[in-house]
């Protein structure tokens, strides 16, 4: 009884973090985003290595992403990371990683 109440409780408290957060946020888009910093910087702020993401309209990365994947613009690896997803979830991770449109 102990031992199933104890585990209930931590269950839930491992759950509670997803059962406040706001139904808007994008857990998943917010992950495949993560992965675009270990090229181009913590939160996209590239140290010179790379071209630095931050400040960049998610409408321009979107369009940035699709033509990596269509192969209309030039890369050594994005054209490879952008075939890994869907047109929709391109625009999920412009979303997450560029700025608001005006």
């Amino acid at each position: 009884m102990i031992r199933t109440t104890l585990a209930g409780a931590v269950t839930l408290a491992c759950l509670m973090p997803f059962a406040t957060a706001s139904a808007n946020e994008d857990y998943q888009a917010e992950i495949w985003a993560s992965a675009c910093f270990a090229c181009h910087g913590p939160e996209g702020r590239s140290d010179g290595g790379m071209p630095t993401l931050a400040g960049l309209s998610a409408d321009g990365m979107y369009r940035m992403l699709l033509d990596f994947r269509s192969g209309e613009r030039r890369a050594t690896v994005m054209h490879h990371h952008t075939r890994g997803y869907s047109e929709q979830q391109l625009r999920r991770i412009a979303d997450i990683l560029g700025e608001p449109s005006n």
